[in-house]
């Protein structure tokens, strides 16, 4: 595989399109601000709480109570291509891009011959959010598991993806690799359960086991459903979706259902009308190509579409509205593999990275998500209604009603969550939102006029399984403070942030429906305080080093679980080695090391039991031959299955 592909796609998924400067207050950067910046990055992180912070020399002195393994040391050979975890664990491949899944479904073939009709049955490409669902009669022995495919290697093709230039400037494809690149994003679910030796194992056949792909047929829900925007010439009442695309991370609804996040799609679609791509909004705000060709695979020039091009000969001006019918939360029921999934409008139309559940004390629930680009927004969702525990019919719906919110970080530690409601704050057809469904279908241009703070690239969000404390992973911004529509300010303090920095914040009275919160910087991702010459580049981290946060998770006992995702080839990462698994104590702060996956892979999707014995982690794009750590093998998405020698806890 080659490593620029995956620069070349990271660079894509990057690009800011947010052309506002939103100042959160007009005293973000106040004097306070101004004289913690010049005492150093360190002071900034750690104290805009008026004392809620100490110093990290001082934490660094206190024991970690929930860490109770020894940390992995960094990987910086680069031909490294294995897994190393923590002395006492073990690590294994468990489930690779091109597994059987469906009955009928062939083995994966070493050179990846396999067709589009074999791939359609397999294991999709480049594993990400994942989820373990368990069976109440055995549930830490026997379960589902569901993993995202969120996008393709070029290894998909025995020589590499094919495109060749077309007069107009747009690329051809020929159309089985499309078709096979198609059916190799979406998701896979897998009964799973422990042999009579203790050993996980795929339950081959399995009635459970389903494949859901870039052609799935989907229902469209909630307010947008049937609305004139969603409607296309393949699709005139504007209802059924075919597929799921870029699914990154996920969330879980208390009744049992999985939500897929639909991230980068804008990347698949294209726009040639430069006059009508200027004026939509729809297309514009969210970075969609008006080049010759979609940014990512060129797939218009098989199927028409993702050609989002207006054609006004044709019923509903073509497929114009077809990049309105991604950017959703999918719901999918696991346990009912005829079940069709739901594309919820009602949450909001972005890039989202994730749907966290925070359940209150009386049934009220919001989800949390992040919009994963470049000086994009965190919001949250709340139900208008309140789970309630044994009745699925009054469940089964409850994500197409409620009201979505836009976080601004405040200088002083406070923070509002602003409702994106149609007819309030400036919502209105005079500023380009003719309805309530216009707003939802553009959220960013919505969170843009309501002044929200822009992040540097909002990732996975955590909720505490006792405390309801909120985290949030912003990755990096190579931009921050040198675009004049992303300053300084105290949530993201650090100009040319390439290592990134966790967030988190408690809602008012522990109420997740809070609409205020106050927050602080947990940590600052980078190196150690006396290492980096370049202030941009210091961390705050008490224990083992790290760059790039993207996943986070908690497990029962409070743990946090962190995972990065950075270029680990470029030299200002050369300190950190290849990406890694990380586990961090929420009360000292301390974080260890738990797991170097191989050299250009990221890490990403976890999940565990509920007993916490068992956890899976996805290596995705490794960049020589994981699994087989050959040095010569096609290298291979994979699931990773990890446990304790001694049959203990996880991290404890």
């Amino acid at each position: 595989m080659s490593d620029d592909f995956h620069e070349r796609l990271a660079a894509l998924d990057d690009q800011p399109v947010n052309p506002t400067a939103n100042t959160p207050l007009d005293e973000l950067v106040d004097q306070r601000r101004r004289s913690l910046l010049k005492g150093g990055l360190a002071l900034c992180a750690l104290g805009f709480l008026g004392g809620g912070l100490i110093s990290p020399r001082v934490l660094r002195a206190e024991p970690a109570a929930l860490l109770g393994f020894k940390g992995v040391a960094v990987q910086q050979d680069p031909q490294f291509d294995r897994v190393v975890v923590a002395e006492g664990y073990s690590a294994r491949p468990f489930f690779s891009w091109g597994d059987p899944v469906l009955p009928g479904a062939p083995a994966w073939r070493a050179d990846a011959s396999d067709d589009w009709r074999a791939q359609e049955l397999q294991a999709g490409d480049n594993h990400d959010g994942m989820h373990y669902f368990p069976f109440p009669d055995d549930p830490n022995d026997h379960g589902l598991l569901v993993i995202n495919h969120e996008s393709i290697n070029q290894t998909l093709h025995p020589r590499g993806l094919t495109f060749e230039k077309r007069a107009d400037g747009s690329r051809g494809r020929p159309e089985g690799e499309v078709r096979k690149e198609i059916a190799a994003h979406g998701l896979s679910v897998i009964e799973v359960r422990k042999d009579g030796a203790g050993q996980w194992r795929r339950v081959a056949g399995s009635p459970y086991n389903r494949r859901i792909t870039g052609s799935t047929p989907m229902q469209l829900s909630g307010p947008l459903a049937g609305h004139e925007s969603m409607k296309t010439t393949s699709d005139p009442g504007g209802r059924t979706v075919l597929g799921t695309l870029n699914n990154c991370s996920m969330g879980v609804t208390p009744w049992g259902t999985y939500l897929i996040c639909e991230e980068n799609w804008h990347q698949y679609f294209v726009n040639r009308d430069r006059d009508d791509y200027a004026a939509r909004v729809s297309h514009r705000r969210y970075g969609i190509s008006n080049r010759g060709s979609s940014n990512y695979y060129a797939w218009e020039a098989v199927d028409p579409r993702f050609d989002a091009t207006p054609y006004p000969d044709q019923p509903h001006a073509g497929h114009v509205n077809e990049p309105h019918r991604f950017g959703w939360v999918v719901e999918v029921d696991p346990f009912d593999p005829q079940s069709t999934p739901k594309k919820r409008t009602a949450v909001g139309r972005f890039c989202r990275e994730c749907s966290t559940l925070s359940l209150g004390a009386d049934n009220r629930m919001a989800f949390y998500y992040g919009d994963d680009t470049k000086g994009e927004y965190v919001y949250k969702f709340v139900p208008a209604g309140r789970y309630q525990p044994g009745d699925s019919a009054a469940n089964r719906d409850l994500l197409d009603e409620g009201t979505l919110y836009v976080a601004r970080f405040d200088a002083n530690g406070g923070g509002r969550w602003l409702p994106l409601v149609f007819g309030e704050n400036g919502l209105n057809a005079g500023n380009g939102f003719a309805s309530q469904a216009e707003v939802l279908l553009n959220a960013r241009a919505a969170a843009d006029l309501l002044g929200a703070t822009p992040m540097d690239r909002p990732e996975w969000v955590a909720v505490h399984p006792r405390t309801r404390e909120v985290y949030v992973s912003l990755t990096n911004n190579s931009d921050r403070g040198r675009k004049d529509n992303q300053p300084l300010d105290a949530a993201n303090p650090r100009k040319r942030n390439l290592h990134g920095q966790i967030l988190r914040w408690n809602e008012a009275g522990g109420d997740p429906t809070a609409t205020s919160f106050r927050w602080e910087v947990f940590l600052l991702a980078g190196e150690g305080e006396d290492s980096a010459a370049d202030e941009n580049l210091r961390g705050t981290i008490n224990g083992d080093i790290f760059s790039s946060p993207d996943s986070l998770y908690f497990d029962r006992a409070g743990r946090l679980w962190i995972e990065t995702d950075y270029e680990d080839g470029e030299a200002e990462m050369h300190a950190m080695g290849c990406n890694q698994l990380l586990c961090a104590d929420p009360q000292s702060r301390e974080v260890r090391r738990f797991m170097v996956g191989p050299r250009g892979c990221e890490m990403t999707g976890i999940t565990q039991t509920p007993d916490g014995r068992t956890m899976w982690v996805n290596i995705q794009h490794p960049g020589i031959s994981y699994p087989a750590s050959d040095g010569k093998s096609i290298p291979r998405s994979t699931t990773v299955v990890i446990t304790r020698d001694d049959g203990g806890v996880i991290g404890s």
